[in-house]
């Protein structure tokens, strides 16, 4: 049999392969439900000839085009053919279910040919068989008896598991079990745990070496990236060797790298690593099994000077009425008065270790290793050791301190890994431009300043499916009389659309307080509200919003962009105020005062194309096939008001727009 990508004459080209396998009598249209869409495969054709070049791409593919598999279908043709590994990058674990689940067995079915692909997760996510034993055998010395049972649970899970992930057990086990017996680097290696042929993700990584393509989402990929991956034994390659990438919801790109990049030192992460090695509380730990009375000493002696250079750390914060980040902008913020204590607790370990067995060796030379990495982040952030960085304290509401610091411009950081070399990367999104055709802003803020960039509309009929409702006579957020205007507006168009709404807000404190008043015109209405913060998770509150197909949902962040409610149930998408940044977070601070100082105008440069991309994330929650129709209503008047409005109407999907005055 010839090969989708092979003639009779030799090998087809990999762009002429995505042609026809798009188009109307293709691969593809053996589907029963095939529909051509031209959209997609000229995405498809533009990605398989980034593959074929050897080089990087940048495209905006819109809701509706079918992006994923535009590029899945060329990837996997290209490492079929060559011999290579394809590397999917997602943010969302949302789209990694729908790619595993849904387009990578669709794509199988119809491809003509096998392919292995694979979902890999953070090797920590993994259960180690081998520490599972080792932690079992230290008993009543190591764990409490309530860890004990944990411990005695996941021990029968782990006979009968085929996946042997977190995921995969049924109940939530306490950080501290589970640290004992997931996958580590120091501790699960080839070495000890290959031979068996019972660890999970040491299996998982001799599947991984046969995969034609692997699926991991954007943190472990920096995280891989960040620490020379351990897959990339030779060879020029991202994660693999000789690899070719492909990083979907690249609009997350900048913030994830910026993290990623960066540091974080906790202090709860810092007493927990201590606490393996010794909880005073409890007399548990590495040190008591050991035997080791110096260990103790200096691990108590420990534990209090954390709580103690946290305390001065937070007495040196000023965090503003409703901050919960301060940014420190001068080195030696506090004195250092834990580093010499985690160097003598780390060597400590690694000398008890030189004396223990095999199996507690490994476990206290890994808790050596991660103190010692401590000790290095506290010197970078107290040094402020790098200029390109900026460094903050942040608390989380438990209270609990974190010291942070990330990079201001990244663009330097990811053109030379990803742009300046010949190696094929595509990066897409349904949103990445804010009304530049070349999309301009994304490739400059990631350093893809020469890389082509091509904008793909979307098929569906806007026009047609969708109205834009303006209210001209809306107070300005700022103004006193704009939140009682917000709750007689939303009354209005959430009768107008029966429910079956999303309204988004930017500050949860005004989400709270709307909703509050309106408690009873939903009751009136008999209209379910769903309000996030009310004790249900996101992904429950999107199924019982699907559920009930008038109900309303209430929520902020995490809901502008990631959810797909197609059909009768979302009607009416209420945006509540443009999504403006406020400017109070340290990398944002930063990132304004760089276009500053160089001369730049940091609210039309960086906030307003901010701004227009998280709107344009927001709207694209409404129309999700072409069978759905609606409202996207914008209860903020700066849209009309002011002149940066228009940037933010025609950086909108070309709708009808309906102006309401009174």
């Amino acid at each position: 049999m010839i090969s989708l990508a092979e003639t009779a004459f030799g090998p087809q080209p990999l762009s002429t392969f995505a042609s026809e396998f798009f188009g109307k009598a293709g691969a593809l249209s053996r589907l029963g439900d095939f529909e051509y869409r031209p959209e997609q495969q000229q995405m498809a054709v533009a990605v398989a000839r980034a593959l074929e070049e050897e080089r990087p791409l940048v495209v905006e593919a819109g809701t509706g085009v079918g992006k994923s598999l535009a590029y899945l279908a060329p990837a996997v043709r290209k490492a079929l053919d060559e011999g290579r590994k394809a590397v999917v990058s997602t943010h969302t674990i949302n789209l990694q279910e729908q790619l595993v689940g849904k387009d990578l067995p669709l794509l199988q079915s119809v491809l003509g040919e096998p392919f292995r692909a694979l979902l890999l997760k953070g090797r920590r996510n993994y259960l180690c068989p081998l520490r599972l034993q080792i932690a079992m055998s230290g008993g009543a010395e190591l764990f409490t008896a309530s860890e004990l049972e944990e411990l005695k649970q996941i021990w029968e899970w782990a006979e009968k598991t085929k996946d042997g992930t977190l995921s995969d057990l049924g109940f939530e086990p306490a950080p501290r079990v589970w640290s004992q017996v997931c996958s580590e680097s120091h501790a699960c290696t080839p070495k000890r745990c290959a031979g068996s042929g019972h660890c999970f993700y040491q299996e998982a990584r001799k599947r991984l070496a046969d995969a034609h393509l692997v699926v991991l989402n954007h943190t472990l990929f920096f995280t891989l990236l960040n620490g020379q991956s351990e897959f990339n034994e030779g060879g020029e390659g991202f994660l693999f060797a000789n690899d070719f990438l492909v990083f979907d919801e690249a609009h997350t790109l900048e913030q994830i790298a910026a993290r990623q990049l960066g540091l974080s030192l906790t202090q709860g992460g810092i007493k927990f690593d201590l606490h393996r090695l010794f909880n005073p509380k409890n007399k548990k730990g590495l040190f008591q099994l050991t035997g080791d009375s110096e260990g103790r000493r200096l691990t108590m002696a420990l534990l209090d000077e954390v709580d103690d250079f946290f305390q001065s750390v937070e007495g040196r914060c000023r965090w503003g009425d409703y901050g919960r980040e301060f940014r420190v902008r001068e080195p030696e913020l506090v004195e250092d008065t834990l580093g010499s204590g985690l160097i003598e607790v780390s060597r400590r370990a690694r000398a008890v270790a030189d004396l223990a067995t095999e199996s507690v060796k490994s476990e206290l030379g890994e808790l050596a290793r991660r103190l010692a990495d401590c000790r290095a982040a506290l010197g970078t952030f107290l040094d402020q050791r790098d200029d390109g960085m900026v460094y903050w304290v942040e608390k989380n509401e438990c209270e609990s301190l974190s010291l942070n610091a990330a990079p201001v411009d990244v663009a330097e950081l990811l053109r030379p890994v990803f742009f300046e070399r010949e190696r094929p990367c595509v990066f897409t999104s349904a949103t990445l431009g804010v009304g530049d055709r070349d999309l301009g802003y994304f490739r400059r803020r990631v350093g893809a300043g020469e890389v082509e960039a091509l904008r793909i509309g979307s098929p569906f009929d806007y026009a047609r499916q969708m109205q834009i409702h303006l209210v001209r006579t809306m107070p300005d957020p700022n103004d006193r009389a704009y939140e009682a205007a917000l709750a007689k507006w939303i009354r209005h168009f959430i009768r107008k659309s029966g429910g079956r709404a999303f309204v988004l807000f930017t500050s949860y404190k005004l989400l709270q307080r709307i909703a509050g008043e309106l408690g009873d015109f939903f009751r009136t209405e008999g209209i379910r509200l769903l309000v996030q913060g009310s004790g249900a998770s996101r992904n429950q509150l999107v199924a019982d919003f699907k559920e009930d197909e008038t109900s309303v949902l209430f929520g902020t962040d995490s809901f502008w962009t990631g959810v797909d409610v197609p059909g009768k149930a979302l009607s009416n998408v209420i945006i509540t105020r443009l999504p403006f940044a406020v400017p109070d977070h340290p990398l944002t601070q930063a990132r304004l005062e760089s276009i500053e100082e160089r001369g730049g105008n940091s609210f039309m440069e960086y906030s307003v194309p901010e701004a227009v991309l998280k709107l344009r994330q927001g709207v694209g929650r409404l129309i999700r096939s072409a069978d759905d129709k609606g409202l996207v209503v914008i209860l903020d008047n700066r849209v009309l008001s002011k002149r940066y409005g228009k940037i933010f109407l025609e950086a909108l999907p070309d709708a009808p727009v309906v102006v309401e005055e009174t």
